[in-house]
């Protein structure tokens, strides 16, 4: 059964005696601020935004809207790029950004436990002051909330090395539709008893229950790392050394690419010149290692700088201070935003293993041609993550554009061929979805669908995001 409720002014008043007339907003001005996120450049706009406190308000909403058939969608900080947060349906905008507290950072057993809306970066300077270590950092660490990322099974830089947001959750506080509580699991690092409901929360994009309250494993903080930038007159010969540095016995904990292009664009946008950016260079990887013996870390990186002239690589630049290694993050995080802000605003989050990424390049060029797009590629080359961004000379927005969805058709298509799948961090929300059946079987969605209507049989939280089951 599709959403079908609206929200009356009775409604209104029960969610303002749920958690305060100031928290219930439906003012022009807040409605149009949370009827977009990052996506391209879509909006919806809701018919209230509500902004809950505390685990039990989550609950008693969801009872309501549950009971009258009222669309929520779940929000965290709105930096998603797959449409995850948009409120396509109108109703009910549930933000998170109130629940904003770190509970407790448990030293011994080395894990913390936090509310959803805190932001991911503060978590992650938390626990760094116990000398603790939260590795997954997506571009967006800095504003994203770590809610959020538990709802998109973010990855980041540090993935190659450390894993993604799913390796890190032990248990979650989760509300679900009908407005129970539930925990998934438990504070443990092993854990063999049922389902594993705590990962298949993980990544599912809002759609089963409203995470409240995250326990997350810590690691103990590397004291050293080191940091080179590497440039590269060819954009196949970048990607082909991430192979071959795995294959040489290295495990970097952090691999970037970065084309030309889209470094040009970016350096303009922040003025700097952290990075040379010549016409020779077609591309230049990031490479960073991390440890406690810094001599062993200095013999990976001259080790690591002599195979890649194998690759026809340039001179190698040692970020030599703190200074130069966050000037030199700072320019790869800002890529997405600068890139889009100058005209590339349709994003595609591809991932394959990592010894087809020069194929992928390879194709996502070909494709630019026959479709008329230009396109910059840059990301997380170490597990085969590459982010592609589109620049098309009319067509700013891939939803519901039959002339892109055939161009991305295309590149999914691709992307299977080479052992792939269409997004690797930023899920699939909205405007992924119609491309779903390229690498799974009926079979596959036919069971998606039905763990979908065993947590949420009325089909009330974030509908109509991944598939739809109507």
């Amino acid at each position: 059964m599709a959403p079908k409720g609206l929200v009356t002014t009775d409604h209104l008043k029960q969610f303002k005696a749920i958690i305060g007339e100031q928290f219930v907003l439906a003012d022009e001005e807040t409605l149009t601020h949370y009827s977009h996120d990052e996506t391209e450049r879509l909006s919806y706009l809701p018919e209230v935004v509500l902004k809950p406190r505390t685990t039990e308000e989550i609950a008693a909403i969801m009872r309501l809207c549950n009971e009258y058939y009222i669309p929520v969608t779940p929000r965290g900080a709105g930096t998603g790029l797959s449409g995850g947060a948009l409120p396509h349906l109108g109703g009910v905008l549930l933000s998170s950004e109130r629940m904003n507290s770190i509970l407790e950072i448990d030293e011994r057993n080395l894990q913390v436990i936090t509310e959803p809306g805190v932001i991911t970066e503060v978590l992650q300077n938390a626990v760094k002051e116990k000398g603790l270590f939260y590795p997954p950092d997506p571009s967006s660490r800095g504003s994203c909330f770590i809610g959020g990322n538990i709802a998109e099974n973010s990855g980041g830089p540090k993935a190659v090395k450390y894993g993604v947001v799913k390796d890190y959750v032990l248990n979650l506080e989760v509300v679900l539709p009908n407005g129970e509580i539930i925990w998934t699991g438990a504070n443990v690092l092993k854990n063999s008893t049922g389902y594993n409901l705590t990962q298949l929360l993980v990544g599912s994009e809002g759609t089963l229950g409203i995470v409240t309250k995250i326990v997350l494993k810590l690691v103990p903080l590397p004291k050293y790392d080191l940091l080179m930038l590497v440039p590269f007159a060819s954009l196949e010969k970048a990607s082909e050394a991430v192979s071959a540095i795995f294959r040489a016995g290295f495990v970097p904990s952090g691999l970037e690419l970065v084309e030309i292009d889209a470094l040009k664009i970016v350096s303009q946008s922040v003025d700097s010149s952290a990075v040379p950016v010549n016409d020779d260079i077609a591309a230049h990887l990031i490479i960073e290692v991390d440890g406690n013996n810094m001599d062993v870390l200095m013999g990976e990186m001259e080790a690591i700088a002599e195979l890649l002239t194998q690759f026809e690589a340039g001179e190698v630049f040692f970020a030599d201070d703190a200074q130069q290694k966050t000037e030199l993050w700072k320019l790869r995080r800002l890529v997405a935003e600068a890139v889009k802000t100058s005209g590339y605003t349709i994003e595609e989050d591809t991932v394959v293993p990592r010894a087809e990424l020069p194929a992928l390049i390879k194709g996502v060029k070909q494709l630019g041609k026959q479709y008329g797009f230009h396109a910059v590629c840059y990301g997380h080359a170490g597990d085969g993550n590459l982010h592609i961004r589109i620049n098309h000379p009319t067509i700013k927005n891939s939803h519901g554009n039959a002339e892109m969805t055939a161009a991305l058709q295309a590149l999914f298509e691709l992307v299977k061929s080479l052992g792939g799948t269409i997004s690797g961090e930023h899920g699939i929300g909205l405007i992924q979805k119609p491309y779903l059946h390229t690498v799974f079987r009926e079979a596959n969605l036919h069971l998606m669908r039905e763990i979908k209507k065993a947590f949420d049989p009325n089909n009330i939280l974030n509908a109509g995001k991944i598939f739809d089951l109507n």
